[in-house]
C-alpha cells in the first residue's frame, strides 16, 4: 500500500510502562498493513523520506529548537504529538501544527494505531498523483499497440540510426507513456473524465480552486479559452495593457471591444502595476490583470477584485509566472484563488479565473498549464459551455506525459512539502539578494573609478513591523525577509521603485524574480555617466553558460525556482564579478566575446569591452531610448478598428508591408510586440500615428540600434526586417479599405 514503510517514534522519557505497552500494540496492528514501528531517542538531525509518519514525545518539544526547524523535520509526513502525561490539556504551546495528538494510559492503544493508519491512508489517497501512478503501471505491461501514436511505445524509433539516438535520449519509459486516447482506462482530457478528471479535481483541491482544467498549450491557450468563453461580439473587456499577446488573440477570436488599463512604468523601463484609481472602471464583461508582472510585481488581488467588481462580474488574472503563490504565506492574499467568499461577500464577489503556466515556475513539462476557476453567484460559470469552449482550443491527441507532469507538479506542492519547496527557493533568493547588496557596498567603500557594481532592484531598507526598527536590506535578518510581506511591499512614493499612484499594501515585489540593475540609468530615468548596457552583460553571461530570462537596456531578469541552489547563484555572482574585472581592466572584446567579433569584425575588431559599453550607452542616451520606451508604452494609440475587425479585413485581402517612413497615420494590420517589455506597442486596428509620434520614433530608434550594433538585435514580433539592409517594415491595412 505504501512506498514508505516505517513509523518513527521519537521518545524523550524512555520505554516506561504505558509507552512500551502502546508501542507493542502498534507494532502488531500496523505490521499487518506493511508498516514497521521503530523507536529513536531524541529528535533526528534531518527529515527522512522513508518515514510514513512521526510520533514525537511532547517532552522533546518542551525546549524545542526553533519551530521553523521542527516544521522542516516533519514537513513531509503526518506528525503526531505523544502526550505521555494523561492529564496534559494539550501539546506544549507554540508547537507547530500536527496531524493529531496521542495520549497514553487511557487504554487507547488500538484507537491510536487506527488513528495513525487513517491519517496515512487519507494522505496517500488524497495526495498521490493518481494519473501518473496509473500511467507508470501501464508502461510496465507487455502490451501491443495497434493505435496511435505510430512510434508504438518507441519501437518504431529503433528501426533507424536517428530514431535509436532519439529513443536513447528520451528513454523507454517516457516513450511507452506517450500513448493514445484509444487507451480508455485513463479517461478523457476533453471530457475531464476518469483518471484525468480525478487528477484535475486533485489539482483544484491543492491549488484552492472550485475547478481546475489541465491545458496543454500553455497560458497562451488558457487565456484564449477564458476570453472566448466570457466574451463575444458587442461585448467589452477591460484589459491590462501589460498583458500577454494571447489575451489580445482572444479579443480577435471573440470580437469584443477592448478598453485598456495603462500600467505605470519607471526609468529602468520596468512595467509597474495598474494604479488602483484606474481599476474603478466603466462596466465591462471581463477584466484582465497580469499577476505577477514579468518583473515580479503582484497585486493585492482581493483589493483589486473589489475595485474591479464595481463594474465587472468576471476577472481573469494571468498568473503565468505565479503558479506557486498559493503555497507560501509571503504571498497570502495576492493570487487569484484568494478571492473567496470569505474575503468578498457573494453579492459583490466576481467570478475569478487564473491562467497558470505550471511549467514556468513549478516542475512540469514545457507547455503544461492549468486553468483554475472560482465561480461566484453574480456570474456563475456554466461548466458545460466552458467545456465546449475548452474543446475548441484543445487537441484530440493530448500528450499523456504532459498530463502526468501536471499531476506530479500537483503532488509536489500538496501540503507542507510544497510550502517548504517554495520556502527553500525564497531563502536562496534572499541570500543572493543580500550577497549582491553586500558585495556592492564593499566595492563602493573602496571609492575611486572602480568602485561600481551591479545592483538589484529591491528596497534599500526594510522595517520590522514587530519592533519598528528600520534596517539596511543587506543587514536585515534573513528570517524577517523570508517571512514578512511588508518588507517587499512598494511604499507609495518610494524612490527605489519609481512608480506613481500606489497605495499602502497594494503591490508587492516577488523575491523570486530578481532584476539585476546595470549602471546607466536611474529609477527616475536619468542617464548616468557610466553605462553598462544589459545586452552586453547578457552576451557575456552566455559565454559562462548562464542564460538570463530577459535583458532590457539596463536590466536583466533572473528567476529563482525549485531547482535553484546556493552553488548555482554563487556561479552567477562570480560571473558578475568577472565581468567587472574585465571591464575595469579594459580587456579586449576579442578575448571577452570572440564569436561576436568574428561575426562582425567591421564593427567590433580592435575595441575593448569598456569601449563597446561606452558606445552603446552613448547611443541609447543620444536617441532617448528610456523616454521613448516610457511614452510609447504608457499612452495607448487611437483605435481605428477593433482587433477582430482589423484581422477580418486582412482575410483574403493582402495587407501592405510598409517601411517606417511610409507608415504614418496608417492602421496596423498585425500586433507589434517589443520584448522587453513584451507587451503590445500596437494592436491590430490601432493607428501608427504621425512620423514624429512616439510609436514610429521608438521603432526607428530600435532600427537604428540594430544597425549600429549587429549581434544585439531587438526581439520584436510583428516587425519584418530586410535581410540586406536591416530596415523595418510593418503590416498595415490596405488603403483600398475605407478608413485605412
Amino acid at each position: 500500500m505504501h512506498t514508505v514503510t516505517r513509523i518513527c517514534a521519537y521518545l524523550g522519557g524512555g520505554l516506561d510502562g504505558p509507552t512500551a505497552h502502546d508501542l507493542g500494540v502498534w507494532r502488531d496492528l500496523l505490521r499487518a498493513e506493511g508498516l514497521q514501528v521503530e523507536v529513536a531517542a531524541g529528535l533526528p538531525a534531518a527529515g527522512d523520506g522513508a518515514t510514513a509518519a512521526a510520533v514525537v514525545d511532547s517532552r522533546l518539544l518542551t525546549d524545542a529548537p526553533p519551530h521553523r526547524a521542527v516544521d522542516r523535520l516533519f514537513a513531509s509526513v503526518p506528525f503526531f504529538v505523544l502526550l505521555a502525561d494523561p492529564d496534559a490539556a494539550a501539546s506544549p504551546p507554540g508547537v507547530p501544527g500536527e496531524a493529531g495528538r496521542i495520549r497514553l494510559g487511557r487504554d487507547a492503544s488500538e484507537e491510536n494505531a487506527e488513528k495513525i493508519l487513517s491519517v496515512i491512508r487519507e494522505r496517500a489517497d488524497s495526495g498521490r498523483p493518481v494519473f501518473f501512478d496509473a500511467l507508470q503501471e501501464y508502461t510496465r505491461r507487455d502490451t501491443t499497440s495497434w493505435h496511435t501514436p505510430a512510434h508504438a511505445a518507441g519501437r518504431a524509433f529503433l528501426t533507424s540510426e536517428a530514431g535509436r539516438r532519439f529513443h536513447a535520449f528520451c528513454g523507454e519509459d517516457f516513450l511507452r507513456g506517450d500513448i493514445s486516447v484509444s487507451v480508455a482506462e485513463f479517461g478523457s482530457l476533453l471530457e475531464h473524465s476518469g483518471l484525468i478528471g480525478a487528477a484535475e479535481a486533485n489539482a483544484a483541491r491543492v491549488f484552492g480552486a472550485d475547478r481546475t482544467l489541465f491545458v496543454l498549450n500553455g497560458t497562451s491557450t488558457t487565456d484564449r479559452i477564458v476570453g472566448h468563453y466570457a466574451l463575444g461580439p458587442g461585448r467589452s473587456a477591460v484589459v491590462d495593457r501589460n498583458c500577454h499577446k494571447a489575451v489580445l488573440h482572444a479579443l480577435v477570436l471573440s470580437g469584443a471591444r477592448p478598453r485598456y488599463l495603462n500600467p505605470t512604468r519607471n526609468g529602468y523601463g520596468l512595467i509597474g502595476p495598474v494604479p488602483p484609481a484606474e481599476l474603478d472602471t466603466a462596466p465591462a464583461d471581463l477584466a484582465v490583470l497580469t499577476n505577477s508582472t514579468y518583473d515580479g510585481l503582484c497585486y493585492d488581488t482581493v483589493r483589486s477584485a473589489a475595485l474591479l467588481a464595481r463594474a465587472v462580474p468576471r476577472i481573469l488574472f494571468d498568473e503565468a509566472w505565479f503558479g506557486y503563490a498559493h503555497f507560501h504565506p509571503l504571498y497570502r492574499g495576492r493570487y487569484a484563488m484568494a478571492v473567496t467568499e470569505g474575503e468578498l461577500p457573494d453579492a459583490v464577489r466576481p467570478t475569478v479565473f487564473s491562467a497558470q503556466s505550471t511549467h514556468k515556475m513549478l516542475a512540469a513539462l514545457s507547455q503544461a498549464a492549468m486553468l483554475h476557476v472560482k465561480s461566484a453567484p453574480r456570474a456563475p460559470v456554466e461548466d458545460r459551455r466552458l467545456d465546449e469552449t475548452y474543446m475548441m482550443h484543445a487537441s484530440t491527441s493530448p500528450s499523456y506525459p504532459m498530463i502526468a507532469s501536471l499531476d506530479v507538479a500537483t503532488a509536489m506542492m500538496d501540503g507542507e512539502p510544497g510550502t517548504e519547496l517554495i520556502a527553500d527557493a525564497v531563502r536562496e533568493a534572499v541570500a543572493f539578494r543580500q550577497a549582491m547588496a553586500r558585495t556592492a557596498a564593499r566595492l563602493a567603500s573602496g571609492g575611486g573609478e572602480d568602485g561600481w557594481f551591479f545592483g538589484v532592484w529591491q528596497p534599500p531598507h526594510v522595517t520590522d513591523p514587530a519592533t519598528g526598527r528600520r534596517t539596511p536590506f543587506a543587514e536585515a535578518p534573513a528570517e524577517l525577509l523570508t517571512a514578512e510581506p511588508s518588507c517587499w511591499e512598494l511604499e507609495p512614493g518610494a524612490e527605489w521603485h519609481g512608480f506613481d499612484g500606489l497605495e499602502d499594501g497594494y503591490c508587492l515585489l516577488d523575491p523570486l524574480k530578481v532584476t539585476l540593475l546595470c549602471p546607466g540609468v536611474t529609477a527616475s530615468g536619468e542617464s548616468t555617466p557610466r553605462g553598462v548596457p544589459a545586452p552586453v552583460l547578457s552576451a557575456f553571461l552566455l559565454t559562462r553558460g548562464i542564460t538570463v530570462e530577459k535583458a532590457g537596456d539596463y536590466t536583466a531578469l533572473v528567476l529563482f525556482s525549485l531547482s535553484t541552489t546556493r552553488a548555482k547563484w554563487h556561479a552567477l555572482l562570480r560571473a558578475l564579478l568577472d565581468f567587472k574585472e574585465l571591464y575595469d581592466g579594459d580587456a579586449g572584446l576579442a578575448d571577452v566575446l570572440p564569436e561576436l567579433v568574428a561575426a562582425h569584425p567591421g564593427h567590433y575588431r580592435g575595441i575593448t569591452l569598456r569601449e563597446l559599453c561606452r558606445r552603446m550607452h552613448a547611443h541609447l542616451t543620444d536617441h532617448g531610448h528610456a523616454e521613448l520606451l516610457d511614452r510609447a508604452h504608457t499612452t495607448a494609440p487611437p483605435a481605428d478598428r477593433t482587433p477582430e475587425d482589423a484581422y477580418r479585413r486582412t482575410a483574403g485581402r493582402p495587407s501592405e508591408l510598409l517601411p517606417l517612413s511610409d507608415a504614418a497615420h496608417r492602421t496596423a494590420a498585425a500586433m507589434i510586440v517589443v520584448t522587453p517589455p513584451g507587451i503590445p506597442l500596437l494592436m491590430p486596428g490601432e493607428n501608427c500615428g504621425p512620423a514624429s509620434g512616439t510609436v514610429l520614433r521608438f521603432l526607428a530608434a530600435l532600427e537604428a540600434r540594430d544597425r549600429a550594433f549587429p549581434g544585439f538585435l531587438s526581439e520584436i514580433h510583428g516587425v519584418h526586417r530586410d535581410a540586406r539592409t536591416g530596415a523595418y517594415r510593418i503590416d498595415c491595412l490596405a488603403r483600398a479599405e475605407p478608413g485605412a
